[in-house]
């Protein structure tokens, strides 16, 4: 059974525990309170660091497959600091929806207060500490990928419209920014002979989901709203670090 890592409870190092977890299981979960402690950051910073997903574009890819979805992609080349470096095509991993094998997709830059954010930088080395536990990487390749997935009550509101998938990566992570009107949207982790590892609904932003990518499988369930208010809205920052 994963375990979500406290902070071990008053005294101990919160993301140390994540770590341990993640190397004894595959897979474990940072709670919001613990992330912030170990970034140093409060309430005010996260709200002004989850404004930059209002500049998020659509996602054509996803909307092949019925999804409305927004992103935008960077890529950093990290070891004692990360570097910015132009994005290349995304291509998605061989055991991932049939649509997107072999296909190279294309999406919009970060914007430059994002890609220079502290925040971001900030958690790029929180996540850094956490990809060394599993890998001796000199140089690490850092994917950065921040998601608004939408829902109408007729719409199908897959968050990760590939379904159950690896990313190809050591490890990926996934930041809960905000919810907002939605219900579902749990994220499932299995190994790879189809064994429930966890399964959770990120509700409290600042949340922090970990999987060593090469050990497991992930994918979120659909979203929808609670009411007719507005559409269902979900926003995710997915990091990935790998070797380069």
């Amino acid at each position: 059974m994963v375990r979500i890592a406290s902070d071990e409870v008053t005294h101990g190092d919160p993301l140390a525990a994540a770590t341990r977890e993640l190397t004894r299981t595959g897979v474990a979960v940072l709670p919001a309170f613990a992330l912030s402690r170990s970034l140093g950051i409060h309430l005010e910073e996260w709200i002004r660091f989850g404004r930059h997903w209002d500049d998020l574009l659509p996602d054509p890819y996803a909307a092949e497959l019925g999804t409305r979805r927004l992103r935008r992609y960077g890529r950093y080349l990290m070891d004692d600091t990360a570097r910015p470096v132009p994005t290349e095509d995304f291509v998605q991993p061989e055991d991932s929806n049939p649509l997107y094998i072999g296909k190279s997709r294309q999406f919009e830059p970060l914007t430059p207060a994002f890609a220079e954010d502290p925040v971001l930088h900030g958690l790029l080395a929180v996540l850094r500490r956490i990809a060394s536990a599993l890998d001796e990487v000199t140089e690490w390749n850092v994917k950065v990928h921040p998601f608004r997935s939408q829902s109408s009550r007729s719409g199908n509101g897959r968050p990760t419209p590939e379904g159950m998938h690896r990313d190809g990566v050591t490890l990926v992570s996934s930041l809960l920014i905000r919810r907002r009107n939605a219900l579902g949207g749990q994220s499932v982790v299995r190994d790879p002979d189809g064994r429930q590892l966890l399964a959770i609904t990120l509700a409290e932003p600042g949340t922090l989901l970990l999987g060593d990518d090469r050990r497991t499988v992930h994918g979120v369930s659909p979203i929808r709203p609670i009411d007719d208010s507005g559409p269902a809205q979900r926003d995710v920052l997915v990091i990935t670090f790998a070797s380069c």
